[in-house]
Formats: structure tokens, C-alpha cells, sequence
């Protein structure tokens, strides 16, 4: 899920300890102490320019036109500029807004310096296309699993970020003016945890003051997605809400998607990935995360952050190789056994969801319910049966609570100015005083 990292290991002994027992960890609370160059530069020869990956989606979106479809986004707040390519997936693009079918999104590269999340959004491109295949999987199954979905791919969420990391910048996360687009999101959005570190995790000033989570938020709320996944790297896990709590959702769709996990790190991490919510598999609580927006707010029923990568040999300077692989074995190897994963995700998430729409119907074949009436009637009450309501009164209550601390902190310091004047004018009297 996410971990400190400092840049002397040579302090005392229980420091050591403390970076034995947590390693390289990266998305929701990866801290990594900037103060020094990375020692390991971009392998040029394994990994492409933001520029080169985006022309190369753009050349295989235009060789496919009948299954995948390209659209840029733009935002900006306060003269800062953010632009989002998203790929759409549909086997026949005539039923790209069939109800039947389910939904999923993906979003990679959120923050900046874990390249290798996006070559891998490339290769899951070039295999939804067929201009790259899977090892050890039935083509007509695939074919099958395919046409029940429609994808939604952001290769490179936070494309400002990314710049910084290529202009030498390896270790940046955040994007192109200092936000950690991670914790920008309304859940829980600005509390800060003892181990708070305000540079690798600044959350802006506000719930969603970043133009990127605004082009990501308004794409998850037109889109509705059944299944999102959030990918990162520094470690290897699979991850899903809370993460700004030690606990996972409660419920038997919560339990099932657990076993899912579970399932997917036997047969793809051969049991190496950590599995479960975020922010009790690996002891750090985060706030105003994507993952749990989407659970909670966004009501999608399956939420995932997927870590696919993390060298726990790397110093905390070394920020290209604790995130990315550097070597052309690790690196096929990673996009190989992930983007199996994926497919595998995608298959098993499908089962899950006919049999949650199964067991929604009940006994009534004659009337069918969609995975939507679905995710309005349990996901609903899990949250408020007001869905978006309840998200303009969490940001409500939490600008409020801004204003109170402002307000607060304003009366402190008129109360100490007036303080000072008093014992200004106080001072030579007693001094003119005779005793």
C-alpha cells in the first residue's frame, strides 16, 4: 500500500528495523524523503517517452477503429492546465452503450514516477486489439469474456507529473504543481495521520482542486463503472477499500471480492502479494484516496488498487528502481504475469457480478434485473440513498471545517495582537510609577 522511505539508513539500529519490516511501498502511502538524485535513470531502451506511449496508443487506436476509441479531456483551476487521454474498449463499437454489458475503468500512472504502470496500460491495449496475445489462454473463451465488456483505459492519468520524472525528477508523485492526485478525493479528504508527510502527500486545498480528479470524477460518474482499478507500483498487492481505514467494507460482496484476491494471488503473485484493504494490510491509513471514492461514493461495486511492482533493494534515493523494473527479463515478465492478472480479473469479476445479479432476482426470472438496479438497490444502503447528495454534504462539511480552522486560527492571532497593543500601552505606566 504505501511506505516511508528515508535517505540515511545509517541513523541507529531501530531504524533499520522500522525499513526492514515495512519496504517499498508506493500508492497510498509511499514516502520517499527528496533531497537527492536517483541514482538508476530511466532505461530508455525498455521504457517510452510520455510523447512516444501516447502516439503509440494513437497509432493502435487508429488501426483498430472498429474496437477501440480515443478521447482527450482538459480541465485547468487557477491557470494550472491538466489533459487526460482515455481509450475505449468495445469488441463492436455500434455497442459501446449497451446496458447489458459490463463496465469496467482502469486508471494508470497516477503518479508520476511508476512508469511501468503505463507500458503496462499499452500492452492490455495491444491484447484487448489482438495485436498481442496471451499465453495458456483458450482464444474463444477470451473472445467470449470480451464481448460481455466495455473498457475504459487511462494510460497516463497524471501526465504533468510524468514530465517532471522525464525531465530528472525520478522520485515525483505528485502532479505538475505539488498535489498528490491520490488524495485529493472526498473521502475522508485532509486528515492527516501522525506520520503525515505534507510533501509527498499534499492533497491540495480542497477536495477535488485538482483538474485532474475533475476530469476523473465527472468520466466515473458518466461512465458508472461496474469494476474500477487503480494501478500503482512499489510493491506487489492487491488491494481493496478502505484505505483510510484499518478494515474492509462489511457484507458477502465485500467477503467475495476478498476471496477473488485471494484466488487471483495464488494463481498470478504465487502468493507474493499482500491481500486486503488498504489501510490495514500494511499498517498506514490514507485519506481522500480514488479507491474509496469510488466504493463509497461512486457506488461501483468492485474497487481495486493493484500494486504490480517493487524492488525492496533499492535505497531511498533510487526512486526509478524501487518503482520500475530495470532490467528486460523483470520487465517482460511484470506486463506478462499482470496483464494475465488482468484478464483473469476481468473473468472472475464477471462471474461474481451474474451471480450477485442472480441472486438479486431471486426466483423471478420473469422480470430481469440489471447489475445497475443492482448497484442502486445493496451499494445504495451501503452508503445513503441519496448517492451524490451525500457527496455535496461531505464537501460541504468539509469546507466548513476549513473555515472553522481559519476562523479559528484569525481569532487566535487578533487575540494575541491584541494582547500585544495592551501590553504596550500598559508598560510605561508601571514604568512611571514610583513605589
Amino acid at each position: 500500500m504505501g511506505s516511508r522511505r528515508v535517505l540515511s539508513l545509517s541513523s541507529t539500529p531501530s531504524l533499520l528495523v522500522i525499513l526492514f519490516c515495512f519496504g517499498p511501498f508506493s500508492h497510498i502511502n509511499a514516502k520517499v524523503n527528496l533531497t537527492g538524485p536517483s541514482s538508476t535513470p530511466i532505461n530508455r531502451d525498455l521504457y517510452h517517452t510520455s510523447h512516444a506511449l501516447m502516439e503509440q496508443i494513437k497509432a493502435l487506436v487508429h488501426r483498430h477503429p472498429d474496437k477501440l476509441y480515443m478521447e482527450t479531456f482538459r480541465s485547468k483551476n487557477k491557470g494550472y492546465h491538466a489533459e487526460m487521454t482515455v481509450v475505449t474498449y468495445c469488441r463492436n463499437r455500434k455497442q459501446i452503450d449497451d446496458k447489458s454489458k459490463y463496465r469496467i475503468l482502469l486508471s494508470f500512472g497516477q503518479h508520476g514516477r511508476e512508469l511501468i504502470t503505463s507500458e503496462l496500460a499499452l500492452r492490455i491495449l495491444s491484447i484487448l486489439s489482438k495485436e498481442q496475445s496471451l499465453p495458456n489462454v483458450d482464444p474463444l473463451s477470451l473472445h467470449n469474456l470480451f464481448e460481455r465488456l466495455v473498457i475504459k483505459v487511462v494510460p497516463m492519468e497524471n501526465m504533468n507529473g510524468r514530465e517532471l520524472v522525464e525531465a530528472g525528477d525520478l522520485c515525483e508523485r505528485r502532479n505538475g504543481r505539488g498535489v498528490d492526485l491520490n488524495r485529493n478525493w472526498s473521502v475522508d479528504w485532509g486528515k492527516k495521520e501522525k506520520d503525515y508527510d505534507p510533501y509527498e502527500e499534499n492533497p491540495g486545498t480542497a477536495p477535488f482542486s485538482e483538474p485532474e480528479t475533475q476530469i476523473m470524477r465527472k468520466l466515473c460518474l458518466s461512465f458508472e463503472p461496474h469494476i474500477w482499478i487503480n494501478v500503482h507500483s512499489g510493491m506487489e498487492a492487491l488491494f481493496m477499500p478502505y484505505d483510510h481505514k484499518n478494515t474492509t467494507p462489511d457484507g458477502l460482496p465485500s467477503y467475495r471480492m476478498k476471496l477473488m484476491l485471494q484466488r487471483l494471488n495464488h494463481l498470478h503473485c504465487k502468493g507474493r502479494c499482500l491481500v486486503g484493504s488498504g489501510g490495514g494490510s500494511v499498517g498506514y491509513l490514507a485519506h481522500g484516496t480514488a479507491t474509496d471514492y469510488m466504493f463509497d461514493v461512486a457506488r461501483v461495486p468492485m474497487a481495486f488498487t493493484f500494486e504490480i511492482y517493487g524492488d525492496g533493494t533499492a535505497s531511498a534515493k533510487d526512486c526509478f528502481k524501487m518503482f520500475n523494473p530495470i532490467d528486460q527479463t523483470t520487465f517482460n515478465r511484470v506486463l506478462n504475469d499482470w496483464s494475465a492478472a488482468f484478464i483473469a480479473m476481468f473473468n472472475m469479476s464477471t462471474h461474481q457480478l451474474d451471480e450477485l445479479r442472480s441472486n438479486t432476482t431471486g426466483s423471478n426470472l420473469d422480470k430481469f434485473v440489471s447489475i445497475d438496479d443492482y448497484r442502486n438497490g445493496y451499494l445504495m444502503d451501503r452508503r445513503s440513498s441519496y448517492g451524490k447528495k451525500m457527496e455535496v454534504l461531505d464537501l460541504g462539511m468539509q469546507e466548513i471545517r476549513t473555515y472553522f480552522r481559519l476562523f479559528f486560527l484569525s481569532s487566535v492571532l487578533l487575540l494575541l495582537m491584541f494582547c500585544c497593543r495592551i501590553s504596550k500601552r500598559i508598560r510605561p505606566i508601571i514604568s512611571g510609577m514610583t513605589f
